[in-house]
């Protein structure tokens, strides 16, 4: 299991079983593991998912993004990693982070 800290300061977690339950769903991840945990570290920008779920996104190329699902719970000083993909689309109108001046 590795740990790093979001853009709250939140620690996130990501266990040996979530990552293979990614890679397994998502084959084309295998590889990106540092990718990911960096994601979520020093994102692009964050949009918000379903059911209180933050979405960390980091271009990776022209038109090629990858996005990092995961939940902090703030109150608990906790969050863990719940997925992870690659896209070609991001809607940075949604985007809660960095915040707009």
């Amino acid at each position: 299991m590795d740990i790093v800290y979001s853009i709250n300061g939140i620690p996130i977690r990501l266990t040996r079983e979530r990552w293979f339950h990614i890679i397994e769903n998502h084959d084309d991840l295998a590889g990106y593991y540092e990718d990911v945990l960096s994601t979520i570290e020093e994102p692009d920008i964050i949009i918000p998912g379903y059911g209180g779920t933050l979405i960390a996104i980091k271009g990776m190329g022209t038109k090629h993004y990858l996005g990092v699902i995961y939940k902090e719970y703030p109150f608990k000083k906790d969050g863990f990693v719940l997925s992870a993909y690659f896209t070609s689309k991001i809607d940075r109108r949604k985007a809660i982070w960095p915040v707009k001046s």
